[in-house]
């Protein structure tokens, strides 16, 4: 892996291994607080837990949820960054960022599957947002992903040439069937990512990760 790339591993849930992570020098852990996910962190671990855990780069993903409980969440737990991966819109992004402690980032990610593909050709990721600064103005990073009903964790990768026909104004996270496979297809990118995204295909099962895989990816 590119030492100038971050790493994000998402769908966390055991603490022994989330210790093994943050000695690993992992960048950013992903906590998934959307009840419907198979790597719904509160089945596993409580808030407590995750305030224990002395990371600068503790990632709380949520879909479609409710504004107060976010911020709740986000401060019982220490978040440092807020990841919204439904469909929240610009005045739901606008809201959170004005009851959000500043210092925690939002990153708000972008869903691309066969329609997307077709529509996003040589347009502003401002498209998905009616007002074209405040993706800008309330937003840390970007993050891509394969398109799901299951939010995420699909092992699926979309075409990522699609982000070099699109301009990328903030930095960006990569998702989406990422692995030793097709790590060295990222050099097709103008844009290089700020941070690469991993869940399951870096699993035993749901919620548990395959340590010596993640150490090896490091690696490469």
């Amino acid at each position: 892996m590119n030492y100038q790339t971050k790493l994000k591993v998402c769908g966390l849930t055991q603490l022994h291994q989330i210790h093994e992570l943050i000695s690993m020098n992992t960048d950013f852990l992903g906590f998934i607080f959307y009840e419907k996910s198979p790597r719904y962190v509160l089945r596993h671990l409580s808030l407590e837990d995750i305030l224990t855990i002395n990371h600068q780069g503790k990632v709380g993903v949520f879909v479609n949820d409710n504004v107060n409980k976010i911020v709740e969440i986000a401060e019982k737990a220490n978040l440092n960054f807020i990841q919204l991966h439904g469909d929240e819109d610009e005045n739901f992004i606008s809201e959170l960022r004005k009851k959000l402690n500043p210092t925690i980032g939002i990153i708000k990610v972008i869903r691309i599957d066969s329609e997307s593909a077709l529509s996003m050709k040589g347009k502003s990721i401002d498209r998905f947002f009616s007002s074209p600064r405040s993706i800008q103005n309330d937003i840390s990073y970007i993050l891509f992903d394969t398109d799901s009903k299951a939010f995420g964790g699909t092992g699926k990768q979309f075409d990522w040439n699609i982000l070099n026909e699109l301009r990328i104004p903030l930095p960006y996270f990569l998702s989406g069937g990422i692995s030793e496979e097709n790590l060295n297809d990222i050099t097709i990118l103008k844009q290089k990512p700020f941070a690469i995204d991993i869940n399951s295909k870096f699993e035993i099962e749901a919620g548990i990760k395959d340590l010596d895989r993640i150490k090896n990816f490091k690696m490469i």
